[in-house]
This record gives structure tokens, C-alpha cells and sequence, in this order.
């Protein structure tokens, strides 16, 4: 976990809502209802808030518990995300009272209820902004680069010349004219590439200056983990996060989420620290065949451990050869051991 502490000795949490289950034939009391205006068709859904640990310059994430986003008992309005994360960050303090984290969310975040409920739960934040959402906000912005408040600072990247950053940042400024004691600090930046240009702008409660806005920047940018190496990771690289393996009354499905989660934060976890793992992920190639290997292996080999299974892949197929046992011509049963099986020893 020392890796994956990000700055001032705080670990960053990227979360977001996913859906798990859709459908227009099954439901359970559980689903959420969306009727379309236009035809009346009633959809039936199941969803959950997740939240991983993640660092810009990992590959790797760690998932925390999720927390579902369905209807409980007597409930007549759906369940939401904004509900569901005030949930998981009761939880999460439960768990992990004293652990210091930056929580980064997307665009729907910054308003004065969720930001109310990070500071209660002691957490710092880089909220995405959506341009067009927050006029109020906005108009506040223009004020201060009008009166000269604004700060503004521009760097080249230091690992590529091609690329520059520019910033214009701003200190207390209220959330929205609601809120007008709420108040947030503004990241505003531009990526200047061979690509293009991108523009993305974050709330914070950090004190933004020159020195600590290009890691703000890549805080605010390294959400998109919780969407590319988590939902896209369990929904199309083996782990069937969307598949169906049934609905149940009321929690089956939400267990089946669960026994994938933890097997996704095993398969992280030795991502993370597991150089046999790492040797058997390169032995095999892509993720998906490498879930194929083990599983093709559990179903002929007898296995004592992870750490065997992994050495099985590395030696490849051609060390995998029948040792017959008895005399197969009398229907005799033939043993389908590695005829290294014995030999192989932990490091």
C-alpha cells in the first residue's frame, strides 16, 4: 500500500455507479424502475457505487467494498448514486477510521450535499466540473480573472517536450449561490499536444499554488481508472461483471458481484506485488487467456497452491504430458500428473 500513497501522505479513492443487471422480462423487488416516456416499456435494473485505490502511475487498483444501489423493502422511489455513496462513506469511515484518502469523483459530485458529506467524513476531495452545470460558480471565475485574482501558471510536461500544461486556479470561492459558505478552490486546465487540446476543471479542498497543481491535475485525471482498469477490466476482460448468473429474490446477483469483486482485489493485489504472477500473466499473454490457462489447468491438474498453478503456466504446454499408470488396454485409469508435477518446488 506504500506504493499507492499519492501526496501528503493520502491515498486516492476514484468511485462512480455502475449497472450489473438490465433487464425488461426479470426483475426482483430489488430493481430499480425506469419506465421510457415515449413507449411505456418498463426497464429493470441493478447497480452499485464502487470505489478503488488508485495512483497515476499504476496500472493496478484496489477496490473497496461496494455498496448496491437497489430498493429495499417498502421503498416507492428508486434507490440513487448520490444515496448510495453517502452509504459507502459511512462504511468506509467504519472500516478505515484513521486512513487518510482523496476522493475523486466525476462531473455529478461537486454539490454542497456530497461536499458536506466528504468534509464530515474527513475526506479531502478533486471533484470533476462540468462545463455548462455551475453557472453560478462560473460567473464567480470570471469575476476573479477580471480583478486579476486568478493565478495562472503554464510547465512542460517533464517526460515529454511535446506536451504543456497550462493552470488558472482560484482560492474560496463559494459552491453555488445557495452555499455561499461553502467554499471550494478551483483548478482550471488546458493540455496542449500534437493531439490537441483538452480542457478539464476540478473542485478541491486543497489550497491550490504552482507547486501542487500538476499533481492535482493528475489526481483529478487518474478517475478515470475506476471506469478503465475497474467496470472495463470485470465487464470485458473475463470476469463477466454484467452476466447474468442469476437474478434471485433479492441478493442473489449481489453476491455473485461481491465474489467477483474479491476475486478481482486477489488478482490486483498480486498485480501489485506478485512476481510470479506477473511471469505467468507473461507467459500466457492477454488477461483472458490467462484466466483460460488456470482454469484449464484446475480442471485436469491436481494443484497444492496459487504458487504451483502459476509455475505450471510458466513451464508451458509442452512440459504437460500424460505418465500412464497402469495398462490402459484393460480400461485402467491414466493419470494426467505433469511428469515434472513432483519436482516442482516454491521458490
Amino acid at each position: 500500500m506504500e506504493e499507492m500513497v499519492f501526496i501528503e501522505g493520502c491515498h486516492l479513492v476514484s468511485g462512480d455507479g455502475t449497472t450489473y443487471f438490465v433487464s425488461e422480462k426479470l426483475s426482483s423487488p430489488a430493481c430499480l424502475r425506469r419506465v421510457c416516456p415515449k413507449t411505456g416499456k418498463v426497464t429493470y435494473s441493478l447497480q452499485t457505487y464502487a470505489a478503488v485505490i488508485v495512483h497515476p502511475d499504476r496500472k493496478e487498483v484496489i477496490p473497496l467494498p461496494p455498496e448496491p444501489i437497489f430498493n429495499s423493502d417498502g421503498d416507492n422511489k428508486n434507490d440513487c448514486e448520490r444515496n448510495a455513496c453517502r452509504r459507502w462513506l459511512e462504511k468506509f469511515r467504519k472500516d478505515h477510521p484513521h486512513l487518510k484518502v482523496i476522493i475523486t469523483e466525476d462531473g455529478l459530485s461537486p454539490n454542497a450535499p456530497h461536499i458536506r458529506d466528504l468534509i464530515e467524513h474527513r475526506c479531502h476531495f478533486i471533484l470533476g466540473l462540468k462545463e455548462g452545470d455551475h453557472a453560478y460558480l462560473s460567473a464567480c471565475l470570471d469575476a476573479a480573472v477580471e480583478k486579476g485574482e486568478a493565478v495562472e501558471h503554464h510547465m512542460q510536461d517533464p517526460e515529454n517536450p511535446k506536451v504543456h500544461h497550462f493552470f488558472r486556479f482560484v482560492n474560496g470561492v463559494p459552491i453555488n449561490a445557495s452555499n455561499k459558505d461553502l467554499l471550494i478552490n478551483v483548478l482550471e486546465y488546458w493540455e496542449e499536444s500534437p493531439n490537441g487540446t483538452q480542457h478539464f476543471s476540478w473542485a478541491t479542498d486543497f489550497t491550490i499554488t504552482r507547486e501542487n497543481a500538476y499533481s492535482l491535475m493528475r489526481g483529478g485525471r487518474a478517475r478515470w481508472k475506476v471506469e478503465n482498469e475497474t467496470f472495463n477490466t470485470l465487464k470485458n476482460q473475463g470476469y463477466h461483471y454484467e452476466h447474468n448468473y442469476g437474478l434471485g429474490e433479492k441478493n442473489l446477483s449481489l453476491v455473485f458481484v461481491m465474489l467477483m469483486m474479491l476475486a478481482f482485489l486477489t488478482d490486483q493485489v498480486q498485480q501489485l506485488c506478485c512476481p510470479l504472477f506477473h511471469a505467468a500473466w507473461k507467459a500466457s499473454g492477454p488477461k483472458r487467456e490467462l484466466w483460460e490457462n488456470m482454469r484449464s489447468i484446475f480442471r485436469f491438474v491436481p494443484v497444492e497452491s496459487m504458487q504451483m498453478l502459476y509455475r505450471v503456466i510458466i513451464a508451458g504446454p509442452q512440459s504437460l504430458r500424460p505418465v500412464p499408470l497402469n495398462d490402459t488396454s484393460q480400461l485402467a485409469p491414466v493419470s494426467l500428473l505433469p511428469s515434472h508435477y513432483h519436482r516442482l518446488e516454491p521458490y
